[in-house]
């Protein structure tokens, strides 16, 4: 765990269901008394809320992809020292949508900048903050890209890219997973809403912190 907390991130392509399974996650844990936050990268600081709109070209400026990148990390740098780590300090758990996978994934496998480079950076940006559990919610691209259109808010920056392009992301986040079988989990989230959520509950209720109570209770929580 990171000091007394426990920081868990949730990762995928679009249109995998993270949000939904946040929420799930999150009155789980309300319900047992288990002190958490919800944030998310990019906006989960003030300054990062206004970094959203630009990262995700909400005032349709044509950002070139050096410059997406040093948002990001300029978001995930202040995200961390504001919110992140005095979180885990204080002992909650950290529910966190994206975080130094999507950068891999996306300005890696997506946009080809150097692996290598993709992870020293990342280490400035983090402070070497490490994720406790990443739940990766992986599904095909064409099933993921049709249910975020579905959403009906518009194609963010990301979701107007190539399908080429986001069966590389995916490629990137699934090797992530070969590679650190020990943090991240991998749930196959094609299946419903509920079936996700109880791959999820099985896989993380022995790592959540007391009560004791919530190990011993059976079926959904929410």
């Amino acid at each position: 765990m990171n000091n007394k907390g426990l920081f868990i991130t949730f990762e995928g392509p679009e249109g995998a269901g993270k949000t939904t399974q946040i929420k799930h996650l999150s009155l789980l844990l309300k319900k047992y008394g288990i002190p958490f936050i919800v944030t998310r990268e990019p906006g989960g600081s003030k300054l990062s809320t206004h970094l959203r709109r630009w990262i995700l070209n909400k005032l349709e400026y044509n950002l070139t992809n050096e410059t997406e990148l040093f948002l990001f990390l300029a978001d995930r740098a202040q995200h961390v020292q504001e919110v992140v780590k005095p979180a885990l300090a204080k002992g909650k758990v950290v529910l966190c949508d994206r975080y130094t996978d999507s950068t891999l994934a996306y300005q890696g496998g997506g946009r080809g900048f150097d692996m290598d480079m993709l992870v020293k950076m990342n280490q400035m940006a983090t402070g070497g903050l490490k994720p406790d559990i990443t739940l990766l919610l992986d599904l095909p691209v064409d099933m993921g890209l049709r249910r975020a259109v579905g959403r009906g808010k518009g194609k963010d920056r990301m979701e107007q890219e190539k399908i080429e392009f986001h069966q590389r992301v995916r490629e990137i986040f699934l090797t992530i997973a070969k590679q650190d079988k020990k943090r991240v989990l991998v749930l196959d989230a094609s299946q419903d809403q509920e079936q996700v959520y109880q791959q999820m509950l099985k896989n993380l209720i022995h790592r959540l912190p007391p009560p004791q109570a919530i190990s011993g209770s059976k079926g959904r929580h929410v």
